[in-house]
């Protein structure tokens, strides 16, 4: 019944466009875009081989050089416009091989899934025993004190589920992974424990940064946080032992990486429109953030392979290091200040590749915008959102002015794959990431044509 309903709504909007109704100056443009880009679906052959050619991209790697190398390619081979580099220095944390966990009872030993956190030292070889302390907050922890000393802290706050919008979820949870092992480090802990940032209850941890942990710490899979907690509750003298091998290099030379189509009326006047190349070392990068690269530059490709030439500035900037510290951010930022252009409006996309749903906005009044949610929902990015733009790497932007853009896909699926082994190709939908394509490529060409 639904799905006839919505064929018939479909017909009916063909059929008003048909009598001249319905329409926008912009509707031919959506429809030349439309054909294009879902027929070519070139998004995900971009995602393709940067997940599989070169794979997870940490920062300071091999690999993470290698995606410096591909992007600056593909945008010589699309055609773009001033491609170049901005250099910056950037972290380099290297895993190891070594994550075990293993909590022991009188009952025997438990094993845990785990693996470390990003910027996590090493324990010694034998690793780290101690017995266990579980609590809900950094708060909690840092009123332990003295009873914390030579202990384990296990952080362990669930992902609130009541919650519809599952980035609403994360941040009420990230600040026991961001915080919490430097806070466990001040009571005088010896190791952190972490409950992985899902709400996923399989045995796949998921990493991510922590911030000045000077202990080791790890995250734990959703099933090792759960049996971990019920070992502690039935067994109190419970001790865990944690080895982790993993270690900071020195600092590497890299860089973002920028291409446009240099505006024809206003060529100083620049729209911003990226992601972040690098990824963890788990999985391959392919939802956080290979959608995000692979869009924006398949966004621009398709307004240049059409002929389309903005008035303003269009440009993909494809930012590096942005799991570990955001370094490739701040070298961008200062080159955007340091520039005669004015930075009028930014896009990122990193919330997964999955179907668009809306597009958030920096502005607390987006009236004005309205007008443009028509030609975005024909990608089903119906909706501009206030007080939602602005993800990590074009925060820095608004300082210099630039109205904040972030496409919002749909969410419910994205921490289940978020920073594990999860996030790989498969997980992406051909269509659903090209339809993100469209939404940037169209939202980038209303700001160059119309301004904000």
């Amino acid at each position: 019944m639904f799905v006839r309903l919505r064929f018939s709504l479909a017909l009916a909007f063909l059929a008003l466009c048909a009598a001249g109704l319905g329409q926008t100056k912009y509707t031919e443009f959506v429809s030349k875009m439309a054909d294009r880009g879902m027929n070519q679906l070139g998004a995900y052959d971009l995602l393709r081989d940067v997940t599989t050619n070169i794979g997870a991209r940490p920062s300071g790697s091999p690999e993470a050089a290698k995606a410096v190398a591909w992007a600056r390619s593909e945008m010589t081979h699309f055609g773009f416009q001033n491609v170049h580099l901005v250099p910056c220095t950037v972290h380099h944390w290297v895993r190891g091989k070594v994550e075990k966990c293993t909590a022991q009872d009188s009952d025997g030993t438990i094993q845990l899934a785990c693996c470390a956190l990003g910027g996590s030292p090493a324990t010694p070889a034998d690793g780290v025993t101690a017995p266990v302390i579980e609590v809900q907050s950094i708060q909690e922890c840092a009123k332990l004190g003295d009873q914390a000393k030579g202990k384990i802290i296990f952080f362990n706050r669930p992902f609130d589920n009541a919650q519809i919008d599952t980035f609403a979820q994360y941040g009420r949870a990230v600040d026991q992974r961001i915080e919490g092992p430097a806070v466990a480090a001040k009571v005088g802990a010896v190791a952190a424990l972490v409950r992985s940032m899902t709400s996923d209850p399989d045995n796949v941890p998921h990493t991510g940064m922590t911030s000045g942990s000077t202990i080791p710490c790890a995250a734990l899979s959703i099933v090792a946080a759960d049996n971990l907690s019920d070992a502690v509750k039935a067994h109190p003298e419970l001790t865990a032992n944690l080895k982790l091998d993993c270690q900071t290099l020195p600092d590497v030379q890299s860089a973002d990486v920028v291409g446009e189509l240099t505006g024809s009326q206003d060529p100083s006047d620049v729209i911003v429109m990226g992601g972040h190349l690098d990824s963890w070392d788990k999985g391959q990068g392919a939802h956080d953030d290979g959608a995000g690269v692979t869009q924006s530059l398949e966004a621009l490709h398709l307004l240049k392979e059409l002929g389309f030439r903005p008035k303003r500035t269009i440009r993909v900037v494809l930012f590096m290091d942005e799991e570990m510290g955001g370094r490739g951010t701040e070298a961008y930022a200062a080159y955007a200040k340091s520039s005669k252009e004015k930075t009028i409006a930014a896009i990122e996309s990193d919330s997964g590749g999955f179907a668009p749903r809306a597009i958030g906005c920096s502005l607390k009044n987006v009236d004005k915008l309205k007008k443009w949610e028509s030609d975005l929902s024909a990608f089903e990015a119906d909706r501009i959102e206030p007080n939602r733009g602005g993800d990590a790497d074009i925060a820095p932007l608004a300082p210099l002015g630039a109205v904040l853009f972030a496409l919002e896909p749909e969410s419910q699926r994205y921490f289940d794959y978020h920073h594990s082994d999860k996030d790989t190709l498969d997980k992406v939908n051909p269509r659903e990431l090209e339809l993100g394509s469209l939404s940037m490529a169209t939202l980038a060409w209303l700001l160059s044509e119309e301004g904000i």
